[in-house]
Formats: C-alpha cells, structure tokens, sequence
C-alpha cells in the first residue's frame, strides 16, 4: 500500500472524533476529582488534558493551580497535594501532613475525592444515551424484514451458511435486529445457528475455531444483508457522460455483469478514473443505461438508498421524559455488554487477548470515516461507562484502588503508610504501563502485518 493510497481524509476524521470524544472523557473525569477536593479545601497543584513528561503544548497558571496540554494522548490528571499518583511525586510526603493536602482529610471525604471521575463519567453515559434516545430515537431493522436473505461470505461458507438464508436465531435465541448475529455468536459461545432456507428453518453446527476467527476478524468474512441498490440520488460532482439515470432505478447490471443485490456490487472492482456502463430498471419494467464516470476514489458519485429504507426499519421515537428511562437502560445494558465481552477473556474459549485487545489507535478506528454526530455521541457514551468501569476496578494506581484502601481504612479504622501507598503505586504503575504497552503492541503488529 502507498501512502497516496491512503484514504488521509477518512483517516483525519476519525482521528478528529476521537481527540473530541477522548477530551470530554478526560476533561470531565478530572473534572469530577478537581471540584471534591477544591470543596474540602484540598490544593490542586495541576489539572492536565494528556500527559506532559519534559514539557507541555501549553500551560497557565491560575490561583495555586497549573492548567495545561499534555502531548501524550494516553489520559489526563489532577495533581492533588499530599496524594501519590501517577507524578510519584514523594518529596511532599517526606514533610509533615499540611491541612490542604489530600492525607489530612478525613476518609470519606477522600473516598469521594477518588470515586468523583467514575461518579462524572456514569452520569455523563447516562445522560448522553438519554440525549440521543431524545434527538434520535432508536432505528434498527427487525430480522423478518431480510427479504432477500444474507450473502455467504467464505466463514459462513464454512458453517453450511448459503446465499439467501435468512439468520433467525442463535444458540436458539431469536435474532431481533439485523446487524447483530455476529456479535451475538461470539458472546454466547454459541454452538449452533438457526436459518431459514425456502421456508424451512435449518440449524447449521458452528465447528471449532469458527468464532476465534470470527473475533479476529472482528465480525468480518462471515455474512452480509443483501438488498436491492436503489438510486437515491445524485450527487453533483456526478459525471453521467451518456444516457440518463432517474431516483427510484435499480441498478442490474455493472459493465455487463449482472447485479442483484448490494453485495453483488462489493465483489466487483471498480475501475478508477474510468467510464463503466451501468444497467437500470425504471418503473420496475424497462431496461436503461447510462455510462457514469468512476472517480480516482473509485466512486461513481451515485447515492443509493439505505438497508433500512429498501427493506424497512423500525424507527422509535421518545420524547424527553421518555428518553430518560430509555436511556438509563440504554447505559446499564451497554455496561452489561462489556462485562459479557470482558469476562470471555479470561474463560478457556477461541477468544484471544490478542485479538480483542487494542490502545488508543484501535479505539480511535471504530470512529467513522465520515463525521456523524449520532454515531459521534453514541461511541462517547460507550467509552464514558467502560472508563467508569475500568477505573474502579481494584488495581493499585487507578481509582478503585486508592478507593479500596480507603475503604479497608474505614473499616479497620488503620490507614496504610505512605510507604504501602507508593509501593502499591508503583506496582500499579508498572502493572498498567506494561499492560498499555502490551496493547500499543498488538495495534502496531496489525498495522504491518
């Protein structure tokens, strides 16, 4: 691949959604253990978007607190007084305890001050999810509405999976929405999916390292809804150099090869900076043509209507009192998700660490290549719960372990030395660098590989 073969402004957008959605995360994670710690009179040394070691993209000074740019995109931080963190700043501690720093407060309150950002980044998932429930509502296409069936591609293939079946249930639960059988194999281990095939319903066996490869191939090569291409419009920069194209044909023919569904499409390669001939039926009983400029981009500028239009979707709509019960389940369901996903890795089954794991660069790529603010939302929403999640995990060096010392403090009514305490950081530190680097390793081996 060359670099001019690189789509660079596909790869930008995502990119930007990814800084956005990254920086709200961050700014109000910190943000919800800046305000605790300002309202019990704790000093605030430095509020940092990313980290900053040797230098900063930017900083300032206000009152006793540094706020400023880190150019690490891997996090953000407060530096609390009297509090070890990830500065490992120990010299404070050497000095007697002052009344503004983080070890003279009570422990409740400095249980508050630790649970503050995964406290912000739950009520952020939820209202988030409530927002979207509210402008958006909830659109999805129900599985008995796939009247032209899936195509097999080679993982389906290989399961028994044939063009036209329809995918009805998985591991015997019925499928509801198109869009969600691959993701529902991996999650339930499932041994077995339900097709029906000319009207009879069949179940094809899901062998031994299907889904391993399904996970890896994150949900790719298995099967794909087939509907008809149906134009939609036509978009300016379209060049039709003969012949006429109308809203509503439906494309037959590409080149001389027969087209049915969009899938047929997908198989073809598009000629770029050429003519192609295309084939159309209009008013679903005469046969045009029309020879259409492809672009360098491999486009042929043509807009062709959604699965969900073709085939017919289900579109809910909520109004705002509605949309916060919709959207609180909405947030307990994502997390639920996760937790299933989570706990795959660590059963003896075909999915691998390797292939679930990735850094920044893997999170950044499921943003869209085209800005889109519902998908923009919905994806920031996702990682405000898992960061929540993730933070209050009892680990050394995040939230929830600074929060489980000061539980067990609270309880046993004996609080950990300072020396515990840098010696639980470290190890914490340690543990999640190498585990970040682990992650950035996986990323980087796909990029080349």
């Amino acid at each position: 691949m060359t670099l001019l073969a690189i789509d660079w402004s596909g790869i930008l957008v995502k990119a930007g959604q990814f800084i956005l959605s990254f920086s709200i995360l961050v700014v109000l994670h910190e943000m919800g253990h800046f305000l605790p710690a300002r309202w019990f009179k704790c000093r605030v040394e430095k509020f940092y978007l990313f980290f900053n070691p040797w230098f900063s993209l930017w900083k300032t000074k206000k009152g006793e607190t540094e706020y400023g740019l880190g150019w690490v995109p891997f996090g953000g931080y407060v530096k609390i007084s009297g509090m070890i963190d990830e500065s490992m700043d120990k010299e404070q501690l050497k000095l007697p305890p002052q009344p503004y720093e983080f070890r003279a407060k009570k422990a409740w309150q400095r249980l508050i001050i630790m649970l503050g950002g995964v406290i912000v980044n739950v009520i952020l998932a939820i209202v988030i999810f409530i927002g979207i429930m509210w402008t958006w509502g909830d659109t999805y296409v129900p599985t008995k509405n796939l009247h032209y069936g899936v195509y097999a591609d080679s993982l389906g293939i290989k399961i028994g999976l044939k063009d036209g079946d329809k995918i009805i249930a998985v591991a015997g639960k019925p499928v509801e929405r198109v869009g969600s059988v691959g993701a529902e194999i991996i999650m339930q281990q499932a041994k077995e999916i339900t097709v029906n095939r000319n009207g009879q319903n069949i179940n094809l066996v899901i062998p031994a390292g299907f889904i391993g490869q399904l996970n890896k191939n994150k949900l790719a090569g298995f099967s794909y809804v087939r509907y008809p291409l149906i134009v939609d419009s036509i978009l300016p920069k379209a060049k039709i150099v003969k012949g006429t194209i109308s809203k509503g044909d439906t494309l037959i023919s590409f080149n001389d090869t027969a087209v049915r569904y969009s899938t047929d499409i997908q198989k073809l390669t598009e000629p770029k900076g050429k003519n192609v001939v295309l084939k159309f039926l209009h008013n679903g009983k005469d046969t045009v043509s029309a020879e259409v400029f492809i672009d360098e981009k491999g486009s042929s500028n043509l807009g062709f209507q959604s699965m969900g239009k073709v085939l017919g979707e289900i579109h809910t709509t909520y109004t705002f009192t509605q949309a916060i019960p919709a959207g609180w389940n909405k947030c307990w369901q994502t997390l639920d998700k996760y937790i299933q996903n989570l706990k795959l890795l660590f059963k003896k089954n075909e999915v691998k660490t390797k292939d679930s794991l990735g850094s920044v660069f893997s999170i950044a790529n499921t943003f869209g290549s085209v800005w889109d603010w519902q998908g923009f939302w919905t994806l920031t929403a996702i990682f405000s719960i898992i960061l929540a999640f993730m933070n209050v995990l009892p680990i050394p060096a995040l939230d929830g372990g600074h929060a489980l010392f000061t539980l067990v403090e609270m309880i046993t009514g004996r609080k950990p030395s300072d020396k515990f305490m840098e010696y639980a950081q470290t190890a914490g530190m340690v543990l999640l660098l190498g585990f970040m680097a682990y992650a950035l390793g996986l990323d980087f081996w796909r990029m080349f590989t």
